[in-house]
């Protein structure tokens, strides 16, 4: 009788063979960049709703 050999789950053997070939050839960016980014653009949004408000 033949002996089974554990694999492991068939259906994440595609997903395991996608994150071992991923590139990594873009732009890299400092955490800290994106949320300095985030909260000038938080505050220019509010600036906007204070200088320039939408009466409805």
């Amino acid at each position: 009788m033949a002996d089974k050999k554990d694999t492991g789950f068939q259906s994440g053997a595609g997903l395991i063979r996608y994150f071992d070939e991923e590139e990594i050839n873009g732009p890299s960016i400092h955490p800290i960049v994106v949320i300095a980014i985030a909260i000038v653009l938080a505050i220019v949004v509010e600036l906007f709703k204070v200088f320039w408000p939408i009466h409805a």
